[in-house]
């Protein structure tokens, strides 16, 4: 029922099933005898649409799982996904659709900076939980904004972990950044000038490209100029590619480094030959080492939900969401209200999720989350590194 075929099918299908089985019967939106609903908007179809697919694949994988062990205080956890584009507008009309049409108790799994920029004042103004946004977005970071539940780590630390092992590591100095033309290009861009800053450095070149577009060439000439040795890239899988192969075609060979939103799997796929060697910063754990049970539950859940689906960072950060949501139910009590989940998380702050601790709410400023390198092999696969 839940794989993607189209927005339109996944929308459909799954507000059928949840017209019959979340006729509310009590006060709270979204909150019925046997079922909670949680609502997604995110990009399903186009140039972005493998982030929001995978994401939705990972959370979905969660809910299957929680509720082939009968759910959360005996309700089962369902989630409609709605199609926003990765567009502002399309996404505050989707969020509105989810929250007053499809009544639903909470949102879970939104992508992109620009879009959470729209959507967040039109979630806190209703005390809607916004789970697990996949942006690192510093605006999303701020501790007033108690609706927002964050699990990943922050662009300023990814930025930082790059130009750490970029100048001690490889001893770099003239470093360029690619970024999308936005809220989300720009508050990457932010972290990098402050890393080097750190450091005494400054940027040796910019470029820019507008989002779900792969308009790349302006940028590469701007940035090819200073001949840099490395070129951070804030922006999603396609263009970045695009770049990296535009480069590959010149003859230049400098060090790239993606940010994780890229998405890692479908940027190595884009990629194919001219991927080894690419860099791309992680902030869930390795979803290929099942010596952690946090991983080797997330593949069991994933094979049980999907047995065509295969380990992807994108999934893994789903499938985190899902189980946080369904940990906190579980401490909201068994008469779960929008307000009490919110209590919840703020007031446990660490949940143990297979073993794995997550932080979130406050207690993210004392234990925030990790961020780690990859880098993509020659036939696809990633390889975990500590230096570069």
């Amino acid at each position: 029922m839940y794989r993607i075929r189209s927005a339109r099918s996944v929308v459909l299908t799954i507000v059928l099933l949840a017209a019959t089985t979340l006729a509310s019967k009590g006060e709270e939106a979204g909150v019925s005898e046997d079922a909670i609903l949680f609502g997604q908007a995110a990009t399903l179809e186009g140039p972005s649409s493998a982030l929001g697919q995978r994401l939705r694949q990972g959370i979905v994988a969660a809910f299957t799982e929680i509720n082939a062990k009968g759910g959360v205080h005996g309700r089962k956890l369902q989630l409609i996904s709605r199609d926003d584009g990765y567009d502002p507008d399309r996404s505050v009309a989707e969020t509105l659709h989810l929250i007053e049409d499809d009544k639903v108790f909470a949102l879970i799994g939104a992508v992109g900076t620009p879009t959470a920029m729209a959507t967040i004042p039109i979630t806190s103004a209703r005390n809607v939980p916004f789970i697990g946004p996949f942006s690192g977005a510093e605006f999303l970071r701020d501790l007033e904004l108690a609706n927002v539940v964050n699990i990943r780590a922050s662009y300023g630390a990814e930025a930082e972990a790059w130009i750490k092992h970029l100048t001690e590591d490889r001893h770099f100095t003239r470093i360029g950044i690619f970024y999308q033309d936005d809220s989300f290009g720009r508050d990457g861009l932010t972290g990098v000038k402050r890393a080097l800053a750190r450091r005494g450095l400054e940027l040796a070149a910019e470029g820019t490209f507008e989002r779900n577009t792969r308009a790349v060439k302006a940028a590469w000439r701007m940035i090819k100029r200073a001949e840099p040795e490395a070129i951070v890239m804030v922006g999603t899988y396609g263009p970045c590619a695009e770049f990296i192969k535009l480069a590959h075609r010149s003859g230049f060979y400098p060090t790239f480094v993606n940010i994780s939103f890229v998405g890692a799997t479908a940027l190595a796929k884009e990629l194919g030959p001219d991927g080894e060697g690419v860099i791309v910063s992680q902030v869930v754990p390795f979803p290929w080492d099942r010596s952690l049970k946090l991983v080797a539950d997330y593949q069991a859940a994933q094979e049980a939900f999907d047995p065509a689906l295969t380990p992807d960072f994108v999934s893994l950060e789903g499938y985190l969401s899902g189980r946080l949501a369904a940990a906190a139910l579980e401490k909201a009590g068994s008469k779960p209200t929008r307000a009490s989940l919110l209590r919840a998380i703020n007031d446990v702050g660490h949940f143990d999720l297979s073993g794995s601790i997550v932080s979130v709410g406050p207690r993210m400023l004392d234990t925030p989350p990790k961020v780690f390198l990859t880098v993509i092999q020659k036939d696809g696969t990633f390889r975990a590194v500590d230096r570069l």
